[in-house]
């Protein structure tokens, strides 16, 4: 790679900020059009059960963006890797095809969450909606790594952009032409967008497909085929890892169903969630960016350091003055349509959250380093203490201070979060 500057960096990285842009869309967009229905509370509550659900559901897949960009190096590794791909979509969507087996799901939401009965009703229909979710979402990152790889990246961002109006025309005309409720809708609009994506990705995809199955052989003379042992070994403590990141959302709905104001912390964590997802998502575009980038030279390692510690600040600052001027308040009661109550309650948990973006660019940073290392394990490692960390300050917050539960939250995702950044700071250097 030639020496890199900040502009080089730039470049190669803006389409895939632009496409985690465009997915941090979404939330904000959904939940807008749920809020102006017909009881938002309940729709708004059910939506974030429903979609906790598909993420710990695709989460076995959701490093195979990282996994392809990584590995895929001529067309056996592609083979293989796909191979590796399709069985793991078959078993997430047997999963998926479990959990919503009526008796399994009353037994986890009314049982062990605790949410109200018609909540459970509603949010049983919109994961069955949901159920294309999980394997599209394998699919399409798996075609979107080769992409990266391939220095396509502006294809990934097409891709995107594509996802983004699907859903937003699915959710619109069913707005207008239906009286479903919102958390129908919502789901209906994942659903669609995230299934045109990936059928989008893959056709983009195409050429390079060709070229990479008709190029020679590239392989050093000791290295080995890609095997599927060879994939366990450096993809399992990924997908543990994404495993663990998104499991601990029905902990935080189980914790949140026993808080203080429990039904509204459920309809507004979400909303909270997916403002700040509109920061912390350009942060996480930053990982296979720097995958791709790092180790060419310790002068280019260096002024990708820096790159990302000013984005990481900017996307802070940005967040934080957003937290603290009426802009906050504008988002949430015009944008979003959350009533006068529920913006009121949203405020606090986003002025916690303001660092979350920049701990989102360092942990982008040490995981790409150690991707790259091929200590995909410590990644693991970082995980657990962040899951751990999380599940202890909602314990002490909710159980013995009787915290509201979207505050108690946000303040366990960044302490998880800084716990994690604070492990792998010692691993990295």
């Amino acid at each position: 790679m030639d020496t890199l500057n900040a502009r080089k960096i730039f470049k190669f990285w803006l389409p895939l900020a632009g496409t985690w842009l465009m997915m941090s869309l979404e939330g904000p967009f959904i939940a807008a059009i749920i809020a102006r229905l017909v009881d938002p509370k309940f729709n708004l509550a059910a939506y974030g059960v429903a979609f906790s659900f598909a993420l710990i559901v695709e989460a076995p897949v959701i490093m195979m963006m990282t996994a392809s960009t990584s590995l895929v190096k001529d067309y056996q590794s592609l083979q293989k890797l796909r191979q590796y791909t399709w069985m793991l979509n078959g078993v997430i969507t047997i999963a998926m095809l479990i959990l919503i087996i009526p008796k399994i799901f009353f037994f986890i939401t009314i049982d062990l969450i605790g949410l109200p009965e018609n909540v459970a009703k509603l949010t049983h229909v919109a994961t069955i909606i949901l159920l294309p979710w999980p394997g599209a979402i394998g699919f399409r990152r798996f075609y979107q790594g080769v992409l990266i790889r391939n220095h396509a990246t502006r294809r990934v961002a097409f891709g995107t952009g594509i996802r983004l109006i699907s859903m937003a025309s699915t959710a619109l005309g069913l707005f207008v032409f239906t009286k479903l409720p919102g958390v129908y809708i919502g789901t209906a609009a994942l659903s669609a967008g995230v299934t045109v994506e990936a059928i989008s990705t893959r056709i983009m995809v195409g050429k390079i497909l060709g070229r990479i199955k008709t190029a020679p052989d590239i392989r050093a003379e000791k290295e080995a085929p890609l095997t599927f042992k060879f994939i366990n070994k450096f993809y399992y403590p990924l997908a543990l890892t994404s495993m663990l990141t998104l499991g601990v959302h029905p902990l935080i709905t189980f914790f949140i169903g026993k808080s203080h104001m429990a039904l509204e912390s459920l309809a507004v964590l979400p909303v909270v969630s997916s403002f700040v997802f509109l920061f912390r998502g350009i942060g996480l575009s930053f990982q296979e960016a720097a995958i791709t980038m790092l180790g060419s030279s310790k002068a280019n390692d260096r002024v990708i350091y820096k790159f990302a510690t000013a984005l990481g600040a900017t996307l802070a600052a940005a967040l934080i003055i957003t937290a603290i001027t009426p802009l906050a308040q504008l988002w949430f009661s015009k944008v979003s349509g959350l009533s006068v109550e529920l913006t009121g309650l949203a405020l606090t948990p986003l002025l916690i959250m303001g660092l979350f973006p920049a701990s989102t660019v360092l942990i982008s940073m040490q995981r790409a380093i150690l991707v790259k290392a091929g200590k995909t394990s410590l990644i693991t490692n970082a995980t657990i203490i962040e899951v751990l960390t999380i599940i202890s300050v909602l314990y002490i917050g909710i159980i013995h201070l009787s915290a509201i539960g979207v505050v108690a939250a946000a303040s366990a995702f960044l302490s998880g979060r800084l716990a994690a950044n604070t492990y792998l700071y010692f691993k990295t250097h």
